[in-house]
């Protein structure tokens, strides 16, 4: 008899009071009123599976257009780095990076990407906008 020894298997996943948005610090954009499009992008982007804690990679991309304010970019770092041990489904990962950001920056508009690696033969791509369309 097979036996699906995976079942119980599960690693710690952190919930999302663990994403660490008090680390986030912005710097002023000196030419408001410019039509500047500031894009990040890293390939570095991790969460787990709420439910296996398998984790979930992406490129994530980051554009906006600042109106006062630019993230300070190592406070950008640590902050997606928070999401590493987080189980949140990867659909929720971008719009929360959107909504940290537009609380954090108030920018004209703003887009976050994620492009996730394959998990059992699926890829998956989210893009959250604001202000939404």
């Amino acid at each position: 008899m097979l036996t699906d020894k995976y079942a119980s298997r599960r690693y710690d996943v952190e919930d999302e009071a663990r994403i660490d948005t008090s680390v986030l610090e912005h710097i002023p954009f000196e030419y408001p009123g410019t039509a500047t499009d500031v894009t990040y992008e890293t390939d570095e982007f991790t969460s787990v599976c709420p439910w296996t804690g398998l984790p979930d990679f992406a490129r994530l991309v980051i554009t906006y257009r600042p109106s006062h304010r630019l993230v300070e970019l190592k406070s950008l770092k640590y902050y997606l780095t928070s999401f590493r041990s987080v189980g949140i489904l990867q659909e929720h990962a971008v719009n929360r990076v959107l909504r940290d950001l537009v609380v954090l920056l108030e920018p004209e508009r703003m887009a976050v990407e994620g492009f996730y690696n394959d998990r059992g033969g699926l890829r998956t791509g989210v893009r959250a906008e604001y202000p939404p369309r």
